[in-house]
């Protein structure tokens, strides 16, 4: 199990992630607190192995929480501002979770500080039971992308495919593209595994955008997606379950 705290200046943001940990069978809650200075005590005591943390409290930020605990505990930063992180994964941030956060994306976290404290505990079962939770609506869900100029915010339910070259990528929307500097492995593990799947390696698309698919061809609209040799098997497995 490992043992989490909750640490949020806001009482509705501390119920929101009290019930996600309560889903997931291998986190344990500790403490939910307003106050970053008693948190700061559970983790300078060793009890605490994960702590989901604010940014903008009161008392310490969310950066300053990190700087004085120095890596006594894993952390999960929460936050409605994205600009802060750079500075979270610079202090070694285990993943950084935008408000309003979606369970499948906490999910996703709270696994890789799974992976990285006990990498050989994850029970296959534990992992289908919390996958079949984090199967949820993605239609308010979304993810922050930088561009030129601004950090953008994409709603998941708007992207139609995402194509990469060298080292940037392209979100293709009903209306837009979108161009950012990222590589594709990055994308492809933001993204919700029950709403997208990458089908090439230049290709991640929108499972519900897909319009039919011809032999090795994906159609989306007027635009024509190959399917990778290396993609073909999972993706058709893929296509198989949801026939009739």
């Amino acid at each position: 199990m490992i043992r989490c705290l909750v640490v949020d200046d806001e009482p509705l943001a501390l119920n929101v992630v009290e019930d996600y940990i309560a889903k997931i069978p291998f986190l344990q809650l500790v403490k939910a607190t307003t106050s970053a200075i008693e948190a700061l005590t559970l983790v300078q005591d060793g009890s605490i192995d994960l702590v989901f943390l604010d940014v903008q409290m009161p008392e310490l930020t969310g950066i300053q929480f990190m700087r004085i605990a120095n890596g006594k505990a894993k952390i999960i930063l929460t936050t409605a501002y994205p600009e802060y992180a750079l500075q979270g994964y610079e202090l070694d941030a285990v993943d950084y979770l935008l408000k309003p956060i979606a369970f499948d994306r906490f999910f996703r976290a709270a696994q890789k500080v799974q992976a990285t404290l006990f990498p050989s505990s994850a029970k296959p079962a534990e992992k289908e039971e919390v996958q079949h939770q984090a199967q949820s609506d993605i239609s308010n869900d979304f993810i922050f992308v930088k561009t030129e100029h601004k950090i953008q915010k994409v709603y998941l339910n708007s992207i139609l495919f995402i194509e990469g070259l060298k080292d940037y990528i392209s979100i293709f929307t009903p209306t837009e593209r979108i161009i950012t500097l990222q590589n594709m492995k990055k994308v492809e593990d933001a993204l919700p595994e029950r709403h997208f799947i990458r089908v090439h390696r230049s290709y991640i698309v929108a499972l519900n955008k897909i319009d039919s698919i011809e032999r090795s061809r994906i159609f989306i609209g007027d635009k024509i997606i190959p399917i990778g040799d290396t993609y073909r098997d999972d993706f058709f497995k893929m296509v198989e379950e949801k026939n009739i």
